[in-house]
């Protein structure tokens, strides 16, 4: 794999709903990553990239899904990229994306209160 993009912003290791307060700077850079998802085109964009069959997409498979301009969807990209939400592969003069698993459960974790989680997993 050549050119991954890497991620900007972490998510913090302790959860807003934990029971304890959260640091600053890790508040921070949640709001960050929250940022990233709270655009319906990023949302599409995330479920778009998911739902394909090889679990990755180019900006020119998601422009016309999306109704959007090339530069806008590569902008939308390169945030949910930053965030750390997804990767992102050079190949030739193509870029390709595919979604951070990690990434997107640790957010999740992290908006899940410590009782539902403990629930959650002994299941």
């Amino acid at each position: 794999m050549q050119d991954v993009g890497t991620a900007k912003t972490t998510t913090p290791a302790i959860s807003p709903l934990a029971g304890e307060p959260i640091k600053r700077a890790d508040a921070e850079r949640l709001a960050g990553v929250l940022k990233a998802f709270a655009d319906p085109a990023r949302l599409r964009l995330l479920s778009l990239i998911q739902a394909s069959p090889a679990g990755e997409a180019s900006v020119s498979d998601l422009t016309a899904p999306l109704g959007l301009s090339q530069p806008t969807v590569s902008h939308h990209l390169r945030i949910l990229t930053e965030a750390g939400l997804l990767e992102r592969e050079k190949r030739g003069v193509w870029a390709y994306y595919r979604l951070v698993p990690s990434a997107i459960t640790a957010i999740a974790d992290l908006l899940t209160p410590p009782r539902k989680r403990a629930t959650k997993k002994s299941r």
